[in-house]
């Protein structure tokens, strides 16, 4: 399988919903489904707005 994120961004949108010291030993089995999902969206809106900035220069 493909690694579509790093790790050091997943953690820092992690620390941006504020359950980073949930997966600071690098074990992201210890966050709930709730927060993957919402890990999930703010990556989502990250890369459509990188996608949107890249746009607009051109």
């Amino acid at each position: 399988m493909a690694k579509i994120m790093s790790d050091r961004t997943r953690y820092e949108l992690a620390k941006e919903l504020g359950f980073a010291h949930k997966v600071k030993d690098g074990d992201w089995g210890n966050i709930t489904t709730r927060e993957a999902g919402l890990l999930v969206r703010a990556a989502i809106a990250k890369a459509e707005e990188l996608m949107t900035r890249n746009d607009e220069r051109q």
